[in-house]
């Protein structure tokens, strides 16, 4: 007789519906549509080493595990967050008594970017061998994580996150099976929705929460109201280091760069929302400065460092607004990537090039031996000079060319430089007629 120490434990929502074949899933219809990559894949008869790159809940296990029911293979399943060498060698011996029985097994690696190069070798034989079929899941880029050896021997499919569509679907589908007499209005459908962030496992744990506090406050009909007042919603997903944190640096640098403010700030306030480090930020918007504007409105130059250091006193909240308005000036100056252009050619030059010899009427003389060798002789010191400037006057090692490095847009401040710089070429020109 079971009581209450002996009943076993209620499956949690997000196993309770968890697909039970591919037509169940949710989403994935690049690749599980009709004539599509992984469809084809299930079709073929023959399973074949695979890595799932995807943010987290949107069917990588799911997918693995329905390879195994498709495929009747044995189904071994390792966290690369938890296992070592020690736990790949037993997984291996499973499969080979699996293989004496005549089985076939199917080796799920979870987190295969958290294994080190060692563990990732020590599943190239087994899989090279065919003792098993191996399949990895990554929310990291799988190009970066893992060893070229391993991904060499695997296809890799790449899964995308849930649309608004789809979690409200997967919604209606998990209500009318654990909880049809619970309601949704719309309104609290599009909060779930978002907060979900496309994550089918998220959406789950959020309506199983929603059922909780529902029972807890006797209520039957839940609105967004609800859904705020009641339930501790966590900031969207978002993982600090990993791929999405790159992609959405570079969308706020490039929409920056782009001239559109309501993007950049789009962005910006995504970062801040999923837990971006407000000051790695402040640093990236000085960046773009010194980048993308430069000398065309050196004012955006001012105004990033201002922002980072109102930051710096403030803190969040109220710091983010500096660095928000920073972001909107810098979208809507002018743009020049002219003087980050001519840093990079100068470098380059630079590390290709000789050591060359500085001019001797440009070194310094701060002796009499020195002066006695030259040092300093004939320099032309510009202040002295028509217009403080030394017409004809070579400031470059001997024999090297003008490189032209430094081209001024047409755009902004630089329109200035450009006409100050073809003044001082036409000055250099009739100092030259002159001899």
């Amino acid at each position: 007789m079971q009581d209450l120490f002996t009943q076993p434990p209620a499956a949690p929502l997000a196993e309770l519906m968890r697909p039970a074949s591919l037509g169940d899933v949710m989403g994935q219809r690049h690749l599980l549509g009709p004539g599509k990559p992984l469809r084809l894949a299930f079709q073929s008869g023959t399973p074949h080493s695979m890595i799932f790159w995807g943010p987290p809940g949107v069917g990588k296990t799911t997918l693995a595990r329905l390879t195994a029911t498709a495929f009747d293979c044995a189904f071994i399943a390792l966290s690369a967050v938890f296992c070592g060498v020690k736990d790949i060698r037993a997984a291996m011996d499973q499969a080979q008594l699996n293989v004496s029985q005549g089985r076939r097994t199917i080796l799920f690696v979870d987190e295969i970017h958290r294994f080190n190069k060692a563990q990732q070798d020590a599943l190239l034989p087994f899989v090279e061998s065919g003792l098993v079929t191996f399949i990895g899941a990554t929310t990291e880029n799988p190009s970066f994580e893992v060893n070229s050896a391993l991904l060499s021997r695997a296809q890799e499919y790449v899964l995308k996150s849930l649309d608004e569509s789809e979690l409200r679907e997967l919604a209606e589908r998990a209500r009318l099976k654990a909880f049809p007499d619970l309601m949704f209005d719309s309104a609290a459908l599009d909060t779930l929705v978002g907060y979900a962030d496309g994550d089918a496992r998220r959406m789950l744990n959020l309506l199983e929460q929603c059922r909780s506090a529902a029972g807890a406050g006797g209520v039957s009909r839940i609105d967004a109201a609800f859904i705020e007042n009641a339930m501790t919603l966590n900031a969207r997903r978002f993982d600090k280091g990993g791929d999405q944190f790159y992609d959405q640096i570079s969308a706020l640098h490039k929409s920056v760069r782009g001239s559109h403010p309501d993007a950049a700030l789009y962005w910006l306030c995504r970062m801040l929302d999923g837990g971006a480090d407000a000051r790695y930020l402040s640093r990236r918007i000085v960046r773009m400065a010194w980048e993308d504007i430069g000398l065309a409105d050196p004012r955006a130059l001012q105004i990033a460092n201002d922002a980072a250091d109102t930051y710096e006193r403030l803190g969040s909240p109220e710091g983010e607004l500096a660095l928000a308005q920073a972001v909107i000036f810098l979208a809507c100056a002018a743009k020049s990537n002219a003087g980050y252009n001519a840093y990079n050619e100068a470098r380059a030059f630079v590390k290709r090039d000789g050591s060359r010899e500085v001019p001797v009427h440009l070194r310094n003389a701060p002796t009499k031996l020195m002066k006695e060798l030259g040092h300093g002789r004939d320099y032309r010191y510009a202040h002295n000079e028509p217009h403080g400037y030394a017409a004809g006057e070579t400031y470059l090692p001997e024999g090297m060319s003008e490189p032209g490095w430094y081209r001024p847009v047409d755009r902004g401040l630089e329109i200035r430089i450009a006409e100050k710089l073809a003044q001082l070429r036409r000055w250099d020109d009739e100092a030259e007629k002159s001899g």
